[in-house]
């Protein structure tokens, strides 16, 4: 049985499916981070300077000294939270769009197709004419 998940193990499928999701992790960090730290402060500064992750709209104030007996917390919708997602979300796509097109392009272009001979009945017609001379 060992052997068996040894074999099942180094197989290529399995091993490039690790690298794989080892480079995906680390890709969404890094992308994560640019969007993060350079792009949504470029997007707040043309929305008026606006930090998108602090937009909310409050449903209940807090109330009370957190730790009190009578605390209530915050209750709101994260609404500025989501924009980033979605704004995250979009250069996700498009980065893992040029990767593919990248990818694609370093792939051999397909074989041309054979040229295409001609059809039989111009075969027939070809023999019938050399019959005839």
């Amino acid at each position: 049985m060992l052997k068996e998940f040894k074999n099942f193990i180094m197989t290529g499928n399995v091993v490039d499916f690790a690298v794989a999701v080892i480079m995906a992790g680390a890709i969404g960090l890094v992308i994560n981070g640019f969007v993060a730290d350079i792009i949504m402060p470029i997007v707040g500064e043309f929305a008026g300077g606006v930090d998108f992750a602090n937009l909310k709209y409050v449903l209940t104030e807090t109330s009370g000294t957190e730790g009190e007996a009578g605390y209530v917390a915050e209750n709101a919708i994260r609404w500025g939270k989501w924009v980033n997602t979605i704004v995250n979300l979009v250069i996700v796509g498009f980065v893992m769009f040029m990767i593919v097109k990248a990818y694609n392009k370093t792939k051999k272009p397909p074989a041309p197709a054979a040229p295409k001979g001609p059809s039989q009945e111009e075969l027939l017609a070809q023999i019938r004419d050399l019959l005839k001379k």
